[in-house]
Order: C-alpha cells, then sequence, then structure tokens
C-alpha cells in the first residue's frame, strides 16, 4: 500500500514502484484502452500514468478527469491526482463497483456530476474494461442514447467479460432495455423503479469466466 504522497523523491519512487508492480501499471504503459464515449467530450480509459494523461490533456483538450475506482491509498492514484493538479485538471472521485448491481445512489450521483461537469473530460477505472464501460453506457443513456448504445461500451474489445460477475453490468442495460425503455425516462426509472436487489437475485454469472476475471486477470 502507497500512502498516497509524492512530495519528495522517495516517495514518487514508491509511488511508480506500487503503480508498476503492484497495481499493474506495468500493463498500462504501453496499452491506454482509449475510446471516445461522446464526440469532443467524454473519452475512457484505463488508469492513465502521468505522461498519458499529460499527452491526452494537450491532445483533446481535457477539463475534467474522473476516478471510477474512487480514493485509493495505492502509487497510480497518488500520481494521477498530482498530474492532474499540475496540468489544471478538475478531480472527480466517483466509485462503482464491478461485480455488484450498479447502485441507485451513486448512478444518481453521477447523472448530477454528469450535469455538471466542465468538458472535455476523460474518465478511468484500473483497466478501462468494467466501471468505465458502466459509467460511459451511463453517460450515453444521460444524453437520451439506447440501451443498445450502452450495452455497446461493455465489449471485449475493451476487455468486458459478460459472462464472469462483472457481466451483471451488462444485465442492467439489458434490464432497462426490458422493462422500462420507450416507456420511462431512464434517470426517473433509476429514482423510481430500479431494484438492486431483484437485479442480484436474476443474474447467475459463469464460473470459468469469474475466475479469469477475479483470479487471472486480478480485476478490481
Amino acid at each position: 500500500m502507497h500512502t498516497g504522497h509524492v512530495a519528495t523523491a522517495s516517495s514518487r519512487f514508491s509511488a511508480w514502484s506500487n503503480s508498476l508492480l503492484v497495481d499493474h501499471a506495468v500493463f498500462r504503459v504501453l496499452w491506454d484502452n482509449w475510446a471516445e464515449v461522446i464526440p469532443s467530450k467524454l473519452y475512457r480509459s484505463n488508469h492513465p500514468t502521468p505522461g498519458r494523461l499529460k499527452a491526452a490533456a494537450r491532445r483533446y483538450g481535457l477539463k475534467t478527469l474522473i476516478n471510477l475506482r474512487g480514493h485509493r491509498e495505492c502509487g497510480s492514484d497518488a500520481l494521477s491526482r498530482a498530474a492532474a493538479a499540475r496540468l489544471g485538471l478538475t478531480h472527480i472521485d466517483m466509485a462503482f463497483e464491478s461485480r455488484g448491481a450498479p447502485h441507485r445512489d451513486r448512478i444518481l450521483r453521477f447523472a448530477d456530476i454528469y450535469a455538471g461537469l466542465e468538458t472535455p473530460a476523460l474518465m478511468h477505472c484500473k483497466s478501462g474494461a468494467d466501471r468505465a464501460g458502466l459509467a460511459a453506457g451511463l453517460a450515453i443513456l444521460f444524453e437520451g442514447g439506447t440501451a443498445a448504445q450502452a450495452l455497446a461500451q461493455l465489449s471485449w474489445r475493451f476487455g468486458h467479460f459478460s459472462r464472469s460477475r462483472t457481466g451483471i453490468l451488462d444485465a442492467f442495460f439489458l434490464h432497462y432495455a426490458a422493462v422500462a425503455e420507450g416507456r420511462v425516462p431512464f434517470v426517473v426509472w433509476v429514482e423510481t423503479e430500479y431494484d438492486e436487489a431483484d437485479l442480484r437475485r436474476r443474474f447467475v454469472a459463469s464460473g470459468i469466466s469469474s475466475f479469469v476475471v477475479d483470479r487471472v486477470l486480478r480485476r478490481e
């Protein structure tokens, strides 16, 4: 675990060591899992290294960085927070889960954040596969898109496994499409009808896929 401070040379070395070796950023140095979600407004990626964040901020004119992991005492968190501050980006913690039914209160908080978001913005989780896919899908629905368009943000292209426990995120969008799309606006449905416990009861994951995601890839 890293304390979250990078004010000294030794703390920066510790943060980089923790990020690369413990938080698996060694794989993200060459792979950013980058995609545009809403043209010229919202982007998604895995947890950016400081260099990648700087390059993206310059290329896309980023104003905001949304951390879908929430605040964590790890090197990756400390480094990206410090980089965001140097670049003048607004840093927002908006934690989501990847293996549980999306929480109503978190979806509604994200809707409020999105309504007042200074854009262009970049969202990231650890690998850019599951929580980034959920948040990207939510943003599409906030913008008036369809559940099918939202569901497309959860795909193999981003490293998402729909048959593992992370497939409950797919089930969430499919559930909205089945019971409310075209009848109730998405945010209204979340506020008044969405039942997290019922979605959890209905969802069954594949044991093999869950093993790959949880034990082999070590996703959060």
